[in-house]
C-alpha cells in the first residue's frame, strides 16, 4: 500500500468523484427539504464539479500544479447554487494547501481537508450545522486525527469516508427540518457522493467516465426555454466567430496585463470575458479575426482549449457545449455592443420568465440572466453579463437566496470592477431593491438603500408538492397547492384560491399586493383571482402582471 498519493491518483480519484455525483444527482435532488419541483442541490454541485473535473480531463496527469490549479479554476467559474459556491470552496482550499506543500502524504492530506473546510466556512456568512458544511468538518477532524497513527493513503479515506458517512446520517438531528422530512441533507449527501467515487478509484476499481451533464427534468426544461426562443438572424451577429482559449503563463498575471488584453480584445470583438486565475487567463470573445485574439494571447504565454465557433453558419442549432454556457449562448440575439459612454451605474438581475424580464428591462436593468429555483446561474454566467456592461459602479439583483453566493463570487474573480450584490431572496425584493434606485445618490448611499428596502416587503409563491411529506407538523400530500412565506411554509390546500385565502393573513401588514402569473396560469384565471381577493380584501390595492416564470403559480408581493 502507498503512503502518499500520485499525481496520477489524485487526478483520477478527482475525476470518479464527479463521476459519481453526476450518476447520483437526482437521488441528492429528491432529498430536497420542501416537496416542491425546485430540488436542485444535485444539479448545482454536479454542474459546478463538471467544470472543473473537464478543464482537470484535459491536463496531463504529471504536473501537480496544473491538475490542482484546474480542480479549483474550473470549480469557481463553473460554481451554481449555494451547494455548489460552498463545494468550490471546499475544492479551492483543499488544492490551495497541496499547491503550496507540494507534498500529498497523510499529514498533508489531512491540512488540505483542515483548510477545505476553513474556507468552506468563510464563504458562508451565517453557517449552519447539520449541512454540508458539518460532514466536510466532521471528515476533515477524523482525517487529522487518524493521520497521526495512519500513514497508508487507501486504509486512512476508507475510515475518512465512513465517518463522513456517519456524520451524513446524524445530520437530522442538527436540522429539525432534516428530521420532520425524513431527510438526511442533500449538499452533505452530494459531497459523499464525490468521496464515494473517490474511494473507488483509489481502491483500483474500473470506472467509466461520463462528465456530460445527464440531464434531469430541471435541466432539461432550461434547455428546452432557451431552444425555443426562436431562430437567430444572421444580420443580428455582428462579431462571427466564438472564440475561446486559455492562456497559460510562467507567473502570476497581474491585474495590468489582463487589463491590457481585456482592451485588446475590446477593439476587435465584443461579448468578452476576460479573467485571470493566477498563471491562467480565460478568454471568450465574439470576433470577425480569430486570429488575431490567438496571436495576442501567444504574446503572453502558451494557449490552450482553442476553440472557435462559426455563428453565422450554426445560427440554427445552438450548440450547449456544457451546462455552465447555457446562460451565455441563450441571446446572441440580443444587440451585445458595449455603449460608446460609460455609465456611471449598471444593473444585472436574475429571473425565469419573459414577463418578469420585460418588467425588469422597463425598470432599468441592463443584463437579465435567465435563472431561478432549479435554473441557478453560474458564477461565469453571472460574470459574463457583468462584463456586457460598461458601467463605473454595478449591481446585482439574485433574486433567489441559491444565488447570492455565486453572485458575491463574481466580486472575487472580476476585482477591479466596482460590484455590489443586493441579496435579493425573491422576485418581489429585486424589484423593491431598483425601484429604490437613486440616479442622484452615489453608490455607497444607493447601496444602503436598496438592501434596506428589502425589509419593507413580503414575499410569497405558489406551488405544487411534488411528494407526501410533513413540514411543521404539518402533512403535505403529493398534488397540494403550497402558499410559501419569507419565514416558510404558510398554507397547503387543494386548490389555489384556498391556498391564498390562508396565507394573505400571515403574510403580514401591508397595503398593495402585487400577483405575478406564470407561464401555466390563464390569463382569465389570474384575473378571477385578483377578483376575489378584492372581494375579501377591500382595503388592498391589488395589481396584476404576467410573469411567465416556471414553477410557480404566482409569485406574490405585499407591500
Amino acid at each position: 500500500m502507498s503512503k502518499v498519493l500520485s499525481v496520477k491518483e489524485l487526478k483520477k480519484a478527482f475525476l470518479a468523484g464527479a463521476n459519481q455525483l453526476n450518476a447520483k444527482k437526482d437521488l441528492i435532488n429528491e432529498l430536497n427539504v420542501f416537496p416542491v419541483p425546485d430540488g436542485d442541490t444535485g444539479t448545482n454541485m454536479t454542474m459546478t464539479i463538471l467544470s472543473a473535473a473537464r478543464e482537470v480531463d484535459s491536463v496531463e496527469d504529471k504536473n501537480l500544479k496544473d491538475i490542482l490549479k484546474a480542480m479549483s479554476g474550473g470549480a469557481l467559474r463553473g460554481a451554481r447554487g449555494n451547494s455548489g459556491v460552498i463545494l468550490s470552496q471546499l475544492i479551492r482550499g483543499f488544492t490551495k494547501e497541496l499547491s503550496e506543500s507540494g507534498e500529498m502524504d497523510a499529514l498533508s492530506l489531512a491540512k488540505a481537508f483542515q483548510r477545505a473546510v476553513e474556507t468552506a466556512y468563510k464563504a458562508v456568512m451565517k453557517p449552519k450545522e447539520g449541512t454540508i458544511l458539518t460532514v466536510a468538518k466532521g471528515m476533515a477532524d477524523k482525517i487529522m486525527e487518524l493521520s497521526l497513527t495512519e500513514e497508508e493513503i487507501l486504509p486512512l479515506f476508507e475510515k475518512v469516508y465512513a465517518h463522513g458517512e456517519e456524520v451524513l446520517e446524524h445530520t437530522p438531528e442538527l436540522l429539525p427540518v432534516l428530521k420532520e422530512a425524513g431527510v438526511v441533507d442533500s449538499g452533505g449527501a452530494g459531497l459523499m457522493a464525490v468521496m464515494e467515487g473517490a474511494l473507488r478509484s483509489l481502491r483500483g476499481e474500473k470506472i467509466v467516465l461520463d462528465l456530460e451533464l445527464k440531464e434531469s427534468g430541471a435541466v432539461s426544461a432550461l434547455v428546452g426555454e432557451r431552444k425555443n426562443k426562436g431562430e437567430i438572424s444572421t444580420a443580428d451577429i455582428r462579431f462571427g466567430y466564438c472564440t475561446e482559449f486559455m492562456v497559460n503563463g510562467d507567473h502570476a498575471f497581474t491585474d495590468d496585463e489582463v487589463d491590457a488584453l481585456r482592451t485588446y480584445l475590446n477593439g476587435i470583438g465584443d461579448s468578452i470575458v476576460c479573467f485571470s486565475d493566477e498563471e491562467l487567463i480565460k478568454v471568450h470573445v465574439h470576433t470577425n479575426h480569430p486570429g488575431d485574439a490567438f496571436e495576442k494571447g501567444l504574446s503572453m504565454g502558451y494557449l490552450s482549449k482553442m476553440k472557435v465557433d462559426n455563428m453565422r453558419l450554426e445560427h440554427h442549432e445552438l450548440l450547449i457545449e456544457d451546462a455552465s454556457r447555457i446562460a451565455a449562448m441563450e441571446k446572441l440575439d440580443e444587440e451585445q455592443v458595449k455603449p460608446e459612454e460609460r455609465k456611471t451605474f449598471g444593473f444585472v438581475a436574475v429571473c425565469s420568465g419573459d414577463g418578469l424580464e420585460n418588467i425588469f428591462r422597463d425598470l432599468g436593468v441592463d443584463q437579465v440572466v435567465s435563472g431561478g429555483q432549479s435554473m441557478n446561474p453560474s458564477t461565469e454566467d453571472l460574470m459574463q453579463a457583468v462584463e456586457k456592461i460598461n458601467a463605473e459602479h454595478i449591481f446585482i439583483l439574485p433574486n433567489n437566496k441559491n444565488i447570492i453566493l455565486a453572485a458575491e463570487q463574481v466580486g472575487s474573480i472580476l476585482s477591479e470592477q466596482s460590484l455590489a450584490v443586493i441579496p435579493t431572496k425573491t422576485i418581489p425584493q429585486g424589484i423593491s431593491a431598483i425601484l429604490s434606485f437613486q440616479e442622484e445618490e452615489d453608490f455607497e448611499k444607493n447601496k444602503e438603500a436598496m438592501t434596506e428596502s428589502l425589509s419593507y416587503i413580503h414575499s410569497g409563491e405558489i406551488t405544487y408538492a411534488v411528494r407526501d411529506t410533513s413540514i411543521d407538523g404539518r402533512e403535505i400530500h403529493s398534488g397540494d397547492i403550497l402558499f410559501l412565506g419569507d419565514q416558510g411554509l404558510l398554507s397547503a390546500a387543494k386548490d389555489i384560491s384556498s391556498a391564498v385565502k390562508e396565507s394573505l393573513p400571515k403574510m403580514g401588514e401591508g397595503e398593495i399586493l402585487t400577483l405575478y402569473y406564470g407561464e401555466e396560469v390563464k390569463e382569465e384565471d389570474a384575473e378571477a383571482l385578483v377578483s376575489e381577493i378584492q372581494n375579501e380584501h377591500p382595503e388592498l390595492e391589488v395589481e396584476l402582471h404576467r410573469g411567465g416564470q416556471a414553477v410557480y403559480y404566482y409569485i406574490v408581493s405585499l407591500e
